[in-house]
Parts: C-alpha cells; sequence; structure tokens
C-alpha cells in the first residue's frame, strides 16, 4: 500500500492543508473563481488587496503580455474593507480554505484602520501587509523600499492585528535580506517574496506607454529566477516562515521555492492562463512527492546545496 503523502504545513501557527495559496491581485476576492476550481483543493486563498474605502484603480490599459511574462497597472482597484466584509467574506466562510487578508493603505493609518475593521471580522485567518503602495503623504515613497517606513507601517500594523500578520516585501530593493530583518524584528509573523519587479513597455509608434501609466508591475516566468535567489537570501536571514511567489505556474516551481527555504508558496499570473493552475501545483507536488518516495513536503524546506 503506497503510504499517503503529508501535504500540510503550519505558518505562523495557522495549518495549511497543502502548501499551495492563490496570490492576492490576480484570484480576486476567491469566490469568483469558485465555478472555475474547486477552492477546498487550495492551502489558501490571499484576497484582492483591500483599502480602507474604495478605489477605482488606473485607467485602461491594464495588462499587457511581455516576453515570458506580464506588466500589469491595475492601482489596487478594490470595493474597500467594509463590503468586503459584508458581501464577500460570508461566501468564503462557506469552503475549508484558509483565507488571508491583503492589506494596504496611503498612510500608516490607513493600513490600522483595514486591520482594525478585520479584527472583528470572522473567517479571517492572517493578514498580508502589502507595502509597496505609495505612502502620498510623504510624496510618493513606498513604504516597502525605505527602511524607516518599513519599520513604522510594520510595527503599526502589528500592535493593531489580532491574528498572524505576514509582510508582502518589494523586491525593488538592493539588499532583500535587510528588509527582511526589518520586518521580522518589528513584528512580521511570515514574509511574503517577492511582489512584481517595476517595468516598462513602450508602443514604439505612438511613443507611449502600452499602459494606462507609464509603468508597471512585471510578473510570470520572466521573474522566477529572480524571486529565487531573494527567497534563498532571505530564508538565511530570519527565522520566520517564508512564502515564496514570483513565476511559479508548476508542482516543480514550487518545489524549487521550498527547497531554496521557502515554506509556501503563492500561484498569481498562472490563474491569468489557467484558472485551476493553483489546483494543478498542489496534484503536481502530490504527485513528485510520491514518486520519490518524499512522505512529508515540509522535508523539502530549506536542502538546497550550495557546496
Amino acid at each position: 500500500m503506497t503510504t499517503p503523502v503529508d501535504l500540510s504545513v503550519t505558518l505562523a501557527g495557522i495549518r495549511l492543508k497543502n502548501p499551495v495559496l492563490a496570490a492576492s491581485g490576480t484570484f480576486g476576492y476567491g469566490v469568483e473563481f469558485a465555478g472555475l476550481v474547486d477552492l477546498n483543493r487550495l492551502g489558501g486563498i490571499v484576497t484582492k488587496g483591500l483599502s480602507a474605502e474604495p478605489m477605482e484603480g488606473l485607467p485602461a490599459p491594464r495588462l499587457v503580455e511581455t516576453p515570458a511574462g506580464m506588466l500589469n497597472a491595475v492601482g489596487l482597484q478594490n470595493i474597500g474593507v467594509r463590503r468586503f466584509i459584508a458581501e464577500k467574506l460570508p461566501a468564503l466562510r462557506r469552503y475549508d480554505t484558509t483565507v488571508v487578508v491583503n492589506v494596504f493603505g496611503q498612510t500608516t493609518e490607513e493600513y490600522v484602520e483595514v486591520i482594525e475593521r478585520l479584527n472583528e471580522a470572522e473567517g479571517v485567518a492572517a493578514y498580508e501587509l502589502n507595502v509597496s503602495s505609495p505612502n502620498a503623504r510623504r510624496g510618493g515613497m513606498q513604504f516597502g523600499t525605505h527602511p524607516e517606513l518599513l519599520r513604522e507601517v510594520v510595527a503599526a500594523a502589528r500592535r493593531a492585528a489580532r491574528r498572524p500578520l505576514i509582510v508582502k516585501l518589494s523586491p525593488n530593493v538592493g539588499d532583500i535580506a535587510a528588509f527582511a530583518r526589518i520586518a521580522e524584528d518589528t513584528g512580521a509573523d511570515a514574509l511574503t517574496l517577492i511582489n512584481t519587479l517595476l517595468g516598462m513597455a513602450i508602443d514604439l509608434d505612438s511613443r507611449r506607454s502600452r499602459l494606462g501609466h507609464p509603468t508597471g508591475g512585471l510578473s510570470g516566468p520572466a521573474i522566477k529566477p529572480v524571486a529565487l535567489r531573494m527567497v534563498w537570501q532571505a530564508a538565511r536571514a530570519v527565522k520566520i516562515p517564508i512564502i515564496g511567489a514570483g513565476g511559479i505556474a508548476t508542482g516543480r516551481d514550487a518545489l524549487e521555492f521550498m527547497v531554496a527555504g521557502a515554506e509556501a508558496v503563492q500561484v498569481g499570473t498562472a490563474n491569468f492562463v489557467k484558472p485551476a493552475a493553483a489546483a494543478q501545483v498542489v496534484d503536481d507536488i502530490l504527485n513528485y512527492c510520491a514518486s520519490n518516495k518524499i512522505d512529508r513536503v515540509k522535508q523539502l524546506v530549506g536542502t538546497l546545496q550550495t557546496g
């Protein structure tokens, strides 16, 4: 008889049935995909980012295909935290999957406001802090690329949060390990990395951006080597768990991130190509482990050989 493979992992005290989550911004609020994939098969869902008030986002076009990837300039469009709690969360509670809510703000106070409202809501397992949003009050600087701002917003969120706090780091920095340590030292229970890389796409004939905004976030297979490197560097720098993201489309992709040090992964851009991509990644991981006589997927975490 074949021994069952244990795919469960634990992040910041939260048990996931498997290490695969759908990434924020690529899976709506989760319920929109219910007719396309069995949500119960996923380890978790990270919702579209929520702000204190609804946001319309940036003008179209918002997506453009690039070689081995995609640029997006959606602008964090969302229905706001109040409507999410009233309209989306009740439906999510019906599924046997962990719900992580992505949170962002233009100011530290707005991050705190969103978290405080979610604290009272049932069915949320953890918060994922998106620290790549511009802080308008400080001249458009980004929390995730400025050490003092990162320290400020993580500390404030930690004081407010009654649930585990996951910090999603920006890759647009010189030393990812230093930013990972700041997040850990100021209260993060886990880290997600990486977010999108800043990029551009130009229409030569019109000499204009191919997006409705000059720049966008690059995602997909093109960024996977960068993401793997940053996960490996961060895992060596901190003791808290890491969720790897960036170009994951198959089970082998996901397991490479786990070998680099991630304890779980997020599937993002692949959801645009195939809505059931995350569920397929779960199956791929199970098949790989069974074929290679690995009885617990956690055995692969941090096993990269560099000598």
